[in-house]
């Protein structure tokens, strides 16, 4: 099952959508017309949709391709298709065991436990309603399996080469991703490596630095590269990780910078904080800077993360079957954990979550 966040498919999903989104916060319709601007702009639709259905259309092509018997179906946290009525749905129809592939590479709470927790709540309905939950498992985060890094790359020497050819030696790379609380990313991934940004920081950096030495080793030069983060929200009181993409922007550009190429190696596909905090808003900022930028496409339903996809399922079967399979992964961090442990990206308030060695639902 392909779990996502989900997106208003028209201007009338917009606020119900955000509603859906900030449920238990308070906020107010009229603050949510306002956040929904975003959407508005792109005539009320979220491209994440759209992108989930290529990518379900790319798994369900790759395993007919190589004789992978699967039935692959898919959940949103926020919109329809809901998550609990895909899981009421393949309960009906006597599917026992699931499992999913979160669109989020990487360890955090808003990119993992949460999603965990949804499974927890989804699962708790059925079994309110008197059905038997189904076993459900989530896929290891694949930030560093080749085939999620190896389009990155290819994406970015895209960009690189669309380019300018006077300004492009002189490019510098910024590696995108999402701003989260600097508390949520110090206690991100298993607590033994809690402290100063926590898993979510070391992975994305470790995916930075894959991709930057690639780019090298293909264009014989050295293009200077840092992470720097996007889509802030929340209290301005509440420390974020920082620099935003706009204000690096600003800072190399003051350093004599040609050029740069943004790299959203934060996300799986090219969704609404791609299209607005990047295409959008920062490329503004760097047009007002009179800086030449390129954005990297992400790895969307690139048939090479398809076929990640499958390995990763194939994978996590024959460990369940008690074998030991080859488990691919890129870079210095090495393959991640099977089944989160307990501690792993602790929630704000205790609540239960599924698929995780702390799971109600064994």
């Amino acid at each position: 099952m392909l779990l996502s966040f989900g997106g208003p498919e028209g201007p009338d999903d917009v606020v119900p959508f955000l509603e859906n989104v900030t449920r238990g916060r308070g906020i107010p319709r009229e603050r949510l017309k306002e956040v929904g601007q975003h959407y508005f702009l792109f005539g009320g639709v979220s491209p994440i949709n759209d992108q989930n259905r290529e990518l379900l259309a790319a798994l369900r092509e790759e395993f007919a391709a190589h004789g992978t018997d699967l039935p692959v179906h898919w959940g949103n946290r926020n919109w329809a298709p809901y998550l609990t009525d895909t899981l009421r749905e393949l309960t009906a129809a006597g599917h026992r065991r699931i499992l999913t592939l979160a669109t989020s590479a990487y360890a955090s709470y808003s990119g993992c436990r949460q999603y965990r927790e949804n499974l927890a709540d989804a699962l708790a309905t059925l079994e309110g309603e008197g059905l038997t939950p189904p076993r459900v498992d989530k896929l290891r985060h694949y930030f560093n399996h080749p085939g999620f890094v190896r389009p990155m790359v290819d994406s970015t020497l895209a960009a690189l080469a669309a380019l300018p050819e006077d300004v492009r030696a002189g490019a510098h790379l910024a590696f995108t991703t999402h701003s989260i609380p600097t508390a949520a990313a110090d206690t991100s991934g298993p607590a033994e490596g809690h402290g100063d940004g926590g898993a979510y920081v070391a992975q994305h950096l470790d995916v930075a630095r894959l991709i930057a030495d690639a780019v090298r080793e293909e264009t014989g030069t050295e293009h200077p590269w840092r992470l720097v983060y996007q889509s802030r929200s929340g209290a301005p009181h509440i420390p974020w990780l920082e620099p935003d993409i706009c204000d690096h922007l600003e800072a190399v550009q003051g350093e004599g910078a040609k050029a740069v190429v943004m790299v959203p190696i934060g996300f799986v596909s090219d969704h609404m904080e791609v299209k607005y905090d990047l295409d959008t808003e920062a490329t503004a900022k760097a047009a007002e800077l009179g800086l030449p930028v390129a954005r990297a496409a992400t790895v969307g339903a690139d048939p090479r993360f398809a076929a990640a996809v499958r390995e990763l399922v194939l994978e996590r079967a024959a460990t369940e079957r008690g074998l030991a399979p080859q488990r691919c992964a890129l870079g210095a961090l090495g393959p991640s954990h099977d089944l989160c442990p307990v501690g792993c990206c602790p929630a704000r308030a205790p609540r239960p979550a599924a698929a995780g060695a702390d799971s109600p639902y064994a």
